[in-house]
């Protein structure tokens, strides 16, 4: 029932922008209002995934971290509509383009390197790959630790004007990593041995 919540949850706002699509309630530049709607849904369900495990402790409700996997495919989904918006209806498909806008612009290089590693987590969570990668499986998700930072921080600068919302997604996003403060050192120790 909590799985189907997230389902709904997240498409429905997928939904509603369909609708807002086709009557023309994006404002005066639809496509950047877009690709911000996107963006925002993907860094909404990237905090929600990583409140999952602390809250599910938290309340002694285990039932919670099944929650974890369709939050992140979801995650995964949003932020691949935000990227393919970007590349289709702000720059045309032009690859050239495309290549100068990464080096170019900072901002654009953290949130591609950001919906890199959602994909390789997103192709990993096949359950035949997860056990095929055994511990490094642990190590490769743990990465969404790093993640939700290069998102946070992919927005901040993209904004053009006004800091509040962008710092408001950034320390909520600290706050989660504080929260999660054994889980993350764990992660970072598994790298040493």
């Amino acid at each position: 029932m909590l799985q189907l919540a997230v389902h709904i949850g997240a498409l429905l706002p997928l939904l509603w922008l369909f609708v807002a699509i086709n009557q023309g309630r994006l404002g005066g530049d639809p496509v950047k209002e877009l690709i911000h709607y996107l963006g925002m849904g993907s860094i909404r369900l990237l905090l929600l995934t990583l409140l999952v495990s602390p809250l599910a402790k938290s309340l002694q409700f285990g039932q919670l971290n099944r929650l974890r996997r369709p939050l992140g495919l979801w995650c995964f989904t949003w932020a691949s509509l935000h990227f393919c918006t970007w590349l289709a209806l702000d720059l045309g498909l032009d690859w050239s383009l495309i290549g100068g806008e990464l080096v170019k612009r900072t901002y654009i290089l953290l949130g591609f390197s950001a919906w890199l590693i959602l994909l390789a987590q997103a192709i990993t969570s096949i359950p035949a790959l997860l056990r095929k990668m055994g511990k490094s499986w642990k190590k490769l998700h743990g990465l969404l630790y790093v993640v939700v930072l290069l998102a946070c921080w992919h927005f901040w600068w993209s904004v053009k004007s006004g800091w509040i919302e962008p710092a408001i997604y950034f320390a909520i996003a600290v706050c989660l990593l504080v929260w999660r403060r054994a889980a993350v050192a764990r992660w970072a120790r598994s790298f040493k041995g």
